[in-house]
């Protein structure tokens, strides 16, 4: 077989009809071979003939989509100076657009023996010394690899148009690829748990039938399980352990994983687009699936380990670790850079997604330990043509020093705002001098993100994500459950500001159950009635529980996944009909911040504060700790959106009622709003209202619960 010189550009497995060309970054290589596996495993080696600014090439005849392959990396062997190559070892493609097989785990996917503590006269070296003076292991790692494919890029898109929602518009569902259908009892056996099933008509309709405009998948890019985790009979469910930047995850494919994949993946997001629904991916490239110095030999840790992770300047075998898995990647590296670069503009152009959620994104954004908002990661994003013009939402934590960056980033990027989530959870379980926070949260958290020049929708709103308590545990538990997670308990966070109403877990008292569902549908319309972007957790509108469980990343079964069985009607109806309220009404989304003043020549204020009373809030009233009921008006005539053609939409006017105390209390609507009747639209307490009540009138509003009132017609 012959081997042509070929390309230095793209980066990857080309396919051009004829042949495919392979080329693959290592500085410290001294030659790369491309190994082509036919479907009995057997193997051809090809040294890559052509050498270009580091990027090994070769040009192959003949090979075409579905060619399983790898590459073996011969070079120096230095760990101490992080030099890994070890040609026993396959290698992934880190361009890789489809990969197949699982990852078998044994000693022979390792560099070197970690049993084996002598350097090459035998000496035996204490354990801190492993593995810098460790010698290479020779057992060929090929038999235990998954291997990358070829694949065929032409993919019928037809009239494919992105839905491009507003940010101020977007209702964000986040959901697992396989966990939303792997039970569903109207999909079709075969598809269940796939992305076929995600495009799927009964999966379409839920989520038209909820309203939501974008998906938010938790990590589809190819992933493996961990050691530990394969060793305790478990596996990664969420999926943050990335093998390849470019390749769809194999097992989500209902048609196979050598190339079917790539397919199923297109076909997908062309179906969820004809709907209306955009694309999210959360993407992790602040680390990858191999582990620390003591991890396996996968991919760039055997091409070029200095060129891609964060090492410790004085001993290159150690990682630095800002993501808690072991390593970092090192996005101040050019060549990472082009890695996390070229792979989010293949996701834009090639697959057609609409945007990413970049996982632990301050770890993108260090030199060495601090976090640096004039980091190249912000430059490359924010001059990048494609790139800057999709949704673009930020996880603005690590577990390194100073790596909590809520509020952090610059303009062009939305963030999880962790502290919406921390103040609404703790307003709703009764927390005393919670309300000023509350107040905060609900108006879009200008304390935050308006000094950046940022709108509402930079906070994206959450109280519920897949990491913690789903919605039904956060009103049912006051301790995580995590006993399956095979790690004593230990795993998880342990504050969660959830409280389980009067009794821990399952129960049958009604009085109990009253409370929880109050206070779940206190919180849910909370989020769905705040300024911002709402972000509503899969599953939660039909009252998934996870059984106490805050961390199932592990839990591939009935623990993560959807119980279609057992849906809560009546709360999926109260979750349809808050999405659709948020959706009529302007003044829930505003583009732009609150005032608190006169707005166009209205005499009342675009937004009003009351107490319980009637009465204007003052300061003092802010400052009472226990304090925990108020109103808000929201003044729907004030200029709340504008229209396509520049004119001005207005709404109507709305006063919201909260009280998270544990007892019923009485309201006065506030006569300073103007002489009017007041239409009941939500009670999350459930009462009924007999008729709309006057400027002036008392309702009684029910423990933990929130009451919104429209206004009868415009002045």
């Amino acid at each position: 077989m012959s081997v042509w010189p070929g390309r230095p550009y793209p980066l990857g497995a080309t396919f051009d009809g004829q042949g495919t060309n392979f080329a693959v970054f290592s500085e410290v290589a001294d030659h790369i071979e491309v190994c082509l596996f036919s479907p009995d495993g057997h193997e051809r080696r090809l040294r890559l003939p052509e050498v270009t600014a580091f990027v090994h090439h070769g040009y192959v005849p003949g090979v075409g989509p579905g060619q399983r392959y790898g590459f073996r990396v011969s070079g120096p062997w230095n760990p101490s100076r992080g030099l890994w190559c070890n040609p026993a070892k396959l290698l992934v493609d880190p361009y890789a657009k489809a990969i197949t097989g699982d990852l078998r785990w044994g000693p022979e996917v390792y560099g070197f023996d970690p049993e084996d503590h002598t350097v090459p006269d035998h000496t035996a070296v204490p354990d801190h010394a492993v593995p810098d003076h460790a010698v290479p292991d020779h057992r060929d790692s090929a038999a235990f690899m998954p291997k990358a494919v070829v694949v065929d890029p032409a993919f019928d898109w037809g009239d494919d148009c992105a839905p491009d929602t507003p940010l101020h518009r977007t209702v964000l569902y986040e959901t697992h690829v396989r966990g939303i259908s792997i039970t569903h009892p109207d999909v079709p056996e075969e598809l269940r748990g796939t992305y076929a099933a995600m495009a799927s008509e009964p999966v379409l309709e839920h989520l038209l039938s909820l309203g939501v405009t974008a998906v938010e998948f938790l990590p589809v890019h190819h992933f493996v399980s961990e050691h530990t985790l394969v060793e305790k009979g478990l596996s990664n469910y969420w999926g943050y352990n990335t093998l390849g930047f470019f390749a769809p995850h194999g097992p989500y494919s209902a048609s196979g994983d050598t190339g079917e994949q790539v397919v199923e993946f297109k076909a997908m997001v062309k179906a969820l687009h004809r709907a209306g629904i955009e694309v999210i991916l959360d993407v992790v490239y602040n680390h990858s699936a191999e582990g620390n110095r003591l991890g396996p030999l996968l991919s760039f840790k055997g091409f070029d380990n200095r060129s891609y992770y964060h090492l410790n300047p004085d001993n290159q075998a150690e990682y630095v670790d800002f993501t808690g898995t072991g390593n970092t990647l090192n996005m101040g590296s050019a060549q990472s850079q082009q890695v996390m670069m070229d792979s989010l503009r293949y996701w834009v152009l090639d697959m057609h997604v609409d945007g990413f959620r970049f996982d632990l994104a301050p770890a993108l954004a260090r030199s060495l330990h601090h976090v640096d908002r004039l980091s190249s990661f912000f430059d490359l994003i924010h001059q990048d043509p494609v790139i800057n013009q999709v949704k673009l939402i930020a996880e603005p934590w690590d577990v390194g020093p100073g790596g909590y960056q809520v509020g952090g980033f610059p303009p062009k990027w939305s963030e999880w705002n962790a502290e919406y989530r921390d103040d609404v959870r703790e307003y709703w379980r009764s927390e005393h001098e919670s309300l000023p926070d509350l107040a905060t949260r609900l108006t879009g958290s200008s304390d935050l993100y308006a000094a950046s020049g940022r709108r509402p929708s930079a906070s994206i709103n959450f109280i519920t994500a897949h990491d913690g308590f789903t919605l039904v545990d956060l009103v049912a538990y006051d301790h995580k459950h995590n006993e399956a997670n095979g790690e004593a308990n230990r795993d998880g966070e342990s504050h969660n500001r959830s409280w389980n109403s009067g009794v821990e877990g399952q129960t049958r008292d009604r009085s109990i159950l009253q409370v929880r569902n109050t206070r779940r549908r206190s919180m849910l319309a909370t989020l769905l009635l705040s300024q911002g972007v709402p972000m509503l957790l899969g599953g939660d509108e039909l009252g998934r529980t996870q059984s106490g469980n805050n961390n199932a990343y592990a839990q591939d079964n009935e623990v993560s996944w959807y119980d279609w069985d057992s849906v809560d009607d009546e709360f999926l109806a109260f979750t349809r009909r808050l999405i659709a309220f948020r959706a009529a009404h302007p003044v829930f989304r505003r583009r732009h911040w609150f005032k608190g003043e006169p707005v166009d020549g209205h005499e009342i204020d675009d937004m009003i504060w009351f107490t319980a009373d009637g009465a204007e809030m003052t300061r003092h009233d802010w400052e009472t700790g226990h304090n925990l009921s108020v109103a808000v008006f929201l003044n729907g005539e004030a200029i709340t959106a504008v229209g396509s053609r520049g004119e001005r939409v207005v709404d109507d006017s709305f006063l919201m009622l909260f009280n998270s105390s544990p007892h019923p209390v009485d309201f006065t609507l506030p006569a300073r709003l103007g002489d009017f009747r007041w239409h009941t639209e939500i009670d999350t307490a459930e009462y009924d209202h007999a008729g709309p009540v006057r400027s002036g009138s008392r309702i009684n509003l029910g423990a933990w619960a929130l009451t919104v009132l429209r206004r009868e017609g415009p002045t």
